[in-house]
């Protein structure tokens, strides 16, 4: 089968962690042929399908020069048995404009993972929102003055952007309420954009843990990233420590809770961030992880993956 990975730039790859890596390498191992291009790599001319100019690579087993470029060439993305997006954030306007492109190229009939409508229909921030009875108490707005009271309801509170990745732009504010107002100003520019805030949560410190679903079904081990030294923030991106568990009962509950009713929609794979017993983001776009969950349990993330995705296209 061809596999299409609609990427980041495959030299960018840190391969010892990138989880897409890992997918084709379990896709390619599997006897798949792997196809990749960028974003803007895709286009659409008037009476034509939805193309891409594309890569067939062939995976080295290197881990410096790790792919060969079989052959570059235009094609329809309906002519893949597979359309697997993995771009990361930010979720801006041209990756909004990429996941219009990628409905249309399923209109045409292309399968696309996950689903275009859903990446559009779940921010991974404010897709929380619809299961109240998970999260912290949480607010999104653009109004100081709203800002401002939910500190003084709840003392001791992060703010963040709605678009942030890897943990970029996360503020605490304590009880003493310092620098609230400029924190607020600075990410709401304004009051001109819309941020989340939400009560902190102490048990940050035994980590930010990511729990992955696979159509559905949740992954055994959660990856706990906890917050180094006076750091608020476990994202690896930010110096978090990475150390992989079992599911807390918790964790699973929330993850059966949730897990069909996102595979509904589309989302094949879904990272859930759990900080103790309480879901802080739903992550779509690009769930990671999936090495260091394998390296630490052994238990094979890519495989489980591409058996989800062999699952939905025999379906």
């Amino acid at each position: 089968m061809k596999l299409l990975f609609v990427a980041d730039p495959l030299d960018s790859f840190k391969i010892y962690k990138d989880s897409t890596f890992a997918m084709m390498r379990e896709a390619a191992q599997r006897g798949h042929d792997i196809w990749a291009c960028q974003p803007h790599e895709l286009r659409w001319q008037r009476g034509s399908l939805v193309e891409a100019r594309m890569q067939h690579i062939r995976l080295t087993g290197h881990p410096d020069n790790w792919y060969n470029v079989i052959s570059a060439e235009t094609q329809p993305l309906s002519s893949m048995g597979a359309v697997v997006m993995r771009k990361d954030p930010p979720f801006d306007q041209e990756y909004l404009y990429t996941t219009h492109l990628l409905s249309q190229a399923e209109r045409d009939g292309a399968r696309v993972f996950n689903r275009p409508s859903a990446l559009r229909e779940h921010p991974e921030k404010l897709a929380i929102m619809e299961f109240p009875e998970f999260i912290a108490p949480t607010q999104v707005t653009k109004d100081i003055e709203a800002i401002r009271a939910f500190h003084a309801e709840h003392q001791d509170i992060i703010l963040k952007p709605l678009d942030g990745m890897g943990g970029m732009g996360i503020f605490r504010v304590k009880a003493d309420g310092l620098n609230l107002g400029s924190i607020a100003e600075t990410l709401t520019h304004q009051e001109t954009q819309t941020i989340m805030v939400q009560a902190f949560l102490p048990a940050i410190t035994e980590g930010d843990k990511r729990v992955l679903l696979m159509n559905g079904k949740p992954v055994p081990f959660a990856l706990a990233r906890i917050p180094q030294g006076d750091e608020v923030r476990g994202n690896l991106a930010a110096g978090g420590k990475g150390v992989a568990r079992p599911l807390s009962d918790s964790d699973r509950h929330i993850a059966e809770s949730l897990g069909p009713v996102l595979a509904a929609r589309g989302l094949l794979l879904v990272g859930l961030d759990i900080i103790g017993d309480r879901l802080t983001e739903i992550n779509v776009t690009s769930p990671t992880c999936f090495q260091e969950i394998t390296d630490q349990t052994g238990f094979n993330v890519a495989a489980a993956f591409m058996d989800a995705l062999e699952s939905q296209l025999q379906g």
